[in-house]
């Protein structure tokens, strides 16, 4: 299955992009499925054979998600002689939507192609790194190894006359971690990659440039970068030629950042309207959006590890990072683990077995990567 998730700076108009990417795949004899919370109008799956638009439905995830869990607490209710809340009281909280899309993400299976229309970049690079943190969340509060006792539970509950809540708490860890794991097999896939959507212009591109250092931390890959909008070049009308301007300036600026690591920029025309219906979008969605196939393996770590021993007695750890600057970075050693910050975002890393006998030495930003030197500590390091 193929998946394209779909992003870039509020008003960028990726949802637009997002359908006509879909629209585009359906007509192609895809079986294509469009996730999005807000579906452009006049578009319906009627219309689109092949084309299946999932509509978000956030409230009704939520209240599910918390009956269920409500149910599973009934015991502990009771035990504090509290009453359970009646299924209107269920109010959705914010974060809801995020969490319904990536329920959505973990059931997309019968698809050929798939493709997420995500929030606004900044929320869509912390929507992506949840699934990873919820599950080490669980695996640091609730680890398998403390269901050793699991056996000493049944006689327990009759010592003490109550069911044992530690028993269906670590059911339900099980089954989150299986959901969470589920989504993570698809959006860490290598046949998902990420198509960043912009108007060009000055405050745009700095909010993809800096998305995109937070894209890489987690190993996402940008397979092209889509300019939305463009007005038409060479107008008689000073307003409209200084617009187009200020574009062209701004889109060739994305050209040189983009191009030089190879990722493609493609190019939209404004409608001179808001596209509607299927006709409008296949105007956008020509060979500019066509979905192309990637071999559905297993991704790659985001990081290398170099060699260096025999020359320099050492060990480096890259981790590319475009659009990073030294002053955005920061890097701490944390045990097995190393915590990095690009920008406004974190990632919490497991270093491989090897780095985890050594000791950092130093660490330097080149070439667009975050290098880190690392040199076997001899209590640790095998002889």
């Amino acid at each position: 299955m193929r998946t394209v998730l779909v992003t870039g700076p509020g008003g960028a108009g990726t949802s637009t992009v997002a359908a006509a990417t879909a629209l585009a795949a359906a007509r192609a004899g895809a079986r294509a499925l469009l996730v999005t919370a807000d579906p452009p109008p006049g578009l319906t799956a009627d219309e689109t054979p092949g084309l299946t638009v999932r509509t978000l439905d956030s409230a009704g995830v939520f209240q599910d998600r918390a009956a269920e869990l409500q149910q599973r607490l009934s015991t502990v209710f009771e035990l504090l002689g509290a009453s359970p809340l009646d299924p209107e009281e269920f109010t959705e909280l914010p974060g809801s939507r995020e969490f319904a899309l990536l329920h959505a993400l973990g059931g997309t299976d019968g698809h050929d192609v798939v493709v997420a229309d995500l929030p606004p970049v900044d929320s869509a690079v912390r929507l992506l790194a949840l699934p990873e943190q919820l599950r080490r969340y669980l695996s640091r509060l609730l680890p398998p190894e403390r269901q050793a006792a699991r056996a000493l539970r049944p006689m327990l509950a009759q010592l003490a006359g109550v069911p044992m809540p530690a028993e269906w708490l670590y059911e339900t860890a099980a089954r989150w971690d299986a959901e969470l794991a589920a989504v993570n097999t698809v959006i860490e896939s290598a046949a998902t990659t990420v198509r960043l959507v912009v108007e060009p212009g000055p405050r745009a591109a700095a909010a993809v440039r800096a998305a995109r250092t937070g894209l890489a931390l987690f190993g996402y890959r940008v397979e092209s970068l889509t300019a939305n909008r463009l007005l038409p070049t060479g107008s008689a009308d000073p307003f409209l030629a200084a617009l187009s301007g200020q574009q062209q300036k701004h889109l060739k600026a994305l050209y040189e950042e983009f191009g030089a690591d190879g990722v493609p920029v493609r190019e939209l025309p404004h409608l001179g309207r808001d596209p509607y219906g299927p006709d409008d979008l296949a105007v956008l969605g020509g060979p500019e959006l066509a979905v192309d196939p990637l071999p559905d393996t297993p991704a790659d770590q985001p990081w290398s590890v170099e060699d260096r021993l025999a020359a320099e007695g050492q060990l480096v750890w890259r981790l590319p990072l475009p659009g990073a600057t030294r002053d955005t970075l920061d890097l701490v050693r944390r045990g097995d683990e190393v915590v990095v910050d690009a920008g406004r975002f974190r990632r919490i890393m497991r270093l491989p077995s090897a780095l985890r006998r050594c000791t950092v030495t130093g660490a330097a930003l080149r070439d667009g990567a975050l290098q880190v030197r690392f040199t076997p500590d001899p209590a640790l390091w095998p002889q």
